[in-house]
């Protein structure tokens, strides 16, 4: 993959009450998922503070968080790395995924407000743009706020935070698999299909498209090993 520079979110997007620690934290996190900060790079906290124009005490909060979740690792006198891929987290996470996405579906198909559904229809149409631009980041950002906005509209929103709480290893693959294959129409088929399913209140038929849609990782992540082996966790690491 072509070497990205570290992206910087605009502080015009940090939220007023979001503290610096948190805004370094987001900042770090979205880079180790879109893979801007490989699996195995090294990084240090005044890197990251020159590079985020910060005192290295938010940053040093950040890596302390990060590394609590498994996103990176601190080893005495030899510095800060991100953590390879873990596909039994990627597992996990795909199990309590899977399971939370047919448990929210079982509600929205019993009828979603007008509002939502209009809302559902802009995210498809962003991600029918980003899949013609081929901007990968962009889509996966949008794919996951078309999963959240359905679990917001059945009122389940902090279950959705569950779910991002276990979902780094998981996006991870999940943005490589888009870059492997270019499978972008699949997943924006899958998309299509759930929310006709919602649109028709046939929970059937939701059920199986979002059993097919959260197990497809299985299959891409045995190809990807092949092709990123040094992206991934083995039992020598």
């Amino acid at each position: 993959m072509e070497e990205i520079p570290i992206v910087v979110l605009e502080k015009a997007k940090k939220e007023n009450s979001q503290s610096v620690g948190e805004y370094v934290y987001k900042t770090l996190k979205k880079n180790i998922i879109n893979l801007n900060i490989k699996p195995g790079d090294r990084i240090s906290e005044k890197e990251i503070a020159d590079m985020l124009e910060l005192s290295r005490t938010p940053v040093r909060e950040a890596f302390i968080k990060l590394s609590q979740e498994g996103v990176l690792y601190i080893l005495p006198q030899r510095g800060t790395y991100i953590s390879k891929i873990d596909l039994d987290q990627v597992e996990e996470a795909r199990f309590i995924r899977g399971s939370l996405e047919k448990s929210v579906m079982e509600i929205a198909v019993q009828g979603l407000d007008e509002n939502y559904i209009k809302d559902l229809e802009k995210s498809l149409k962003l991600q029918r743009k980003y899949i013609d631009n081929k901007q990968y980041e962009a889509f996966l950002d949008e794919d996951e706020a078309f999963h959240k906005l359905i679990f917001k509209a059945c009122n389940k929103s902090r279950s959705w935070e569950v779910i991002e709480q276990v979902n780094t290893q998981y996006k991870r693959v999940r943005l490589l698999s888009f870059e492997l294959y270019h499978n972008l129409e699949t997943v924006f088929d899958q998309h299509v299909a759930i929310y006709e399913s919602i649109v028709s209140k046939d929970f059937k038929s939701a059920e199986q498209v979002v059993g097919k849609h959260v197990e497809k990782i299985l299959t891409d992540q045995i190809e990807l090993q092949k092709r990123y082996p040094e992206y991934f966790k083995t039992k020598d690491d």
